[in-house]
């Protein structure tokens, strides 16, 4: 029943941007995005989780934003996101930067619409490779091969077959490897052509081959930045993230010890019969109610 509700959540066209350097992350490792993403998440998660997957990275995902912009009050997105956080879609992260000499916090927010665990999590916010492997759905097909296909409908002389698409992904692909756009390699082979192509197949790959662009020139690499963890819910640091569990701290994951409802009685009554008396309570007094 969750992905009957999807439907309602609100557009994200006019959601305002972060303070440059702020808001949300897209985080990698993401499935292609389907119609049923999130139903596995009650009716409120999956709807706020389908609304923050379409935002554009660097989107304001505060609380107080988001409650402009969606059916929810405050309180209610707090807690959602903290579920959203425990279901492995997301992490409030912090990272240091020096701005004018002046060091200084800035916060993002990642969200994948493909939920990982804590270790996929700890592993990419700690600039190592995932340690999961999702494998990409077998139904999405490449930039290339789509590419390749759509020839046909430009100019038939270029029509090919599924088969011969297949065929030719690498080689196109590899267009896309090398830094050109769809509209560059579409350029590329459809320009000049005969008045007549005998074989749609060989000429495609012939000029794929003879027009191929030049390698990028290679880019010093730097090092993937090292995020700290918070809790999703009260923004305390989590070290390296391992003593988050869900993106949450053990208090607001409910691991803190609390009181016995009989102790809070008590002290609830021992406070009345303070602020009725005015006398003071004793350090005993004051001690059975920490």
């Amino acid at each position: 029943m969750a992905v009957a509700q999807l439907s309602a959540a609100p557009r994200p066209s006019a959601h305002p941007l972060a303070n440059p350097g702020y808001g949300k992350r897209s985080a990698p490792d993401q499935t292609p995005r389907t119609g049923r993403d999130f139903a596995h998440l009650p009716t409120r998660e999956a709807s706020i989780a389908t609304y923050i997957d379409r935002l554009a990275d660097e989107s304001d995902l505060s609380i107080k934003t988001l409650a402009k912009h969606l059916p929810y009050g405050q309180c209610a997105l707090a807690t959602a996101l903290n579920n959203l956080s425990a279901a492995g879609h997301l992490r409030r992260v912090r990272r240091p930067v020096t701005v004018d000499g002046c060091p200084r916090w800035v916060w993002h927010t990642f969200f994948s619409r493909t939920a990982h665990d804590d270790a996929w999590w700890n592993a990419f916010l700690a600039g190592r490779t995932p340690v999961t492997e999702r494998p990409v759905a077998q139904a999405a097909r490449s930039t290339a091969y789509g590419a390749l296909a759509r020839l046909g409908r430009i100019d038939a002389r270029l029509t090919l077959s599924a088969g011969e698409c297949a065929a030719l992904e690498e080689e196109a692909a590899e267009w896309f490897a090398r830094g050109a756009g769809e509209a560059q390699l579409v350029q590329a082979l459809t320009a000049g052509l005969p008045e007549r192509v005998a074989h749609a197949y060989a000429f495609v790959r012939a000029r794929l081959l003879a027009k191929l662009p030049p390698p990028p020139e290679p880019r010093p690499q730097s090092p993937a930045p090292r995020y700290e963890v918070v809790c999703t819910a009260c923004g305390e640091p989590g070290g390296d993230g391992d003593e988050l569990r869900g993106g949450l701290c053990g208090g607001c994951w409910g691991g803190r010890p609390t009181l016995a409802v009989d102790e809070v009685r008590a002290h609830a009554g021992r406070l009345r019969a303070v602020l009725r008396t005015g006398t003071r309570m004793d350090k005993t007094e004051k001690g059975a109610g920490t």
